[in-house]
């Protein structure tokens, strides 16, 4: 029997993978059949498979690829705009959010993908779990850094603000839901 060995890698997996991260996000993860995910990235069923192994494992990677690509979106933000640390780079993680989620108007792909996938064995949760999990630890970390007490407790709390932000922004449809969280936060992080 042959051994397939897996290789997202290639030009024809980087084409099933852009393609099915828009569709997965834009329609649900659910809605998306890998013959429309085969037929959009202009290749087969069976490269899917070889590429992926399965449907399954294409979601995973395409929640961890979003993952990848927010930390070094939001990274480069903080450099950018808040390179020292204090109350100033906790609040630019709301504005990196504010930033990105422009052009994204269905909300966290994590939260969306959550929905659909929660309460299975779906290899995806683990990835929106640790999306959650760093997303936490990391506001922990600069508020810990920024010298303010507590950090443990108004990190989780910063991190609250940022997760209501984005469902009250996109299910709620509150447009200030951003700028709101982020006074909130500032008020949280001086009080």
């Amino acid at each position: 029997m042959k051994t397939i060995t897996r290789n997202p890698n290639t030009p024809a997996g980087e084409r099933i993978l852009d393609t099915a991260s828009a569709l997965f996000y834009e329609r649900g993860i659910r809605a998306v059949g890998v013959d429309l995910i085969a037929d959009e990235a202009g290749t087969t069923k069976k490269t899917l498979y070889d590429r992926f192994g399965s449907k399954d494992e294409l979601v995973a990677a395409y929640l961890t690829r979003r993952a990848d690509r927010w930390i070094d979106f939001l990274t480069d933000h903080l450099e950018r705009h808040a390179p020292e640390p204090g109350p100033e780079r906790v609040l630019a993680v709301m504005d990196a959010l504010e930033e990105r989620m422009r052009e994204q108007d269905r909300g966290c792909a994590f939260v969306n993908a959550y929905a659909e996938l929660g309460g299975t064995d779906h290899p995806g949760n683990a990835v929106i779990r640790e999306d959650k999990r760093y997303m936490r630890d990391l506001f922990v970390r600069l508020v810990d850094e920024a010298g303010i007490p507590d950090a443990q407790v108004l990190g989780a709390h910063a991190h609250l603000l940022y997760e209501g932000a984005i469902v009250a922004k996109t299910a709620g449809g509150f447009e200030g839901a951003y700028g709101e969280a982020r006074a909130a936060m500032a008020r949280l992080l001086t009080a």
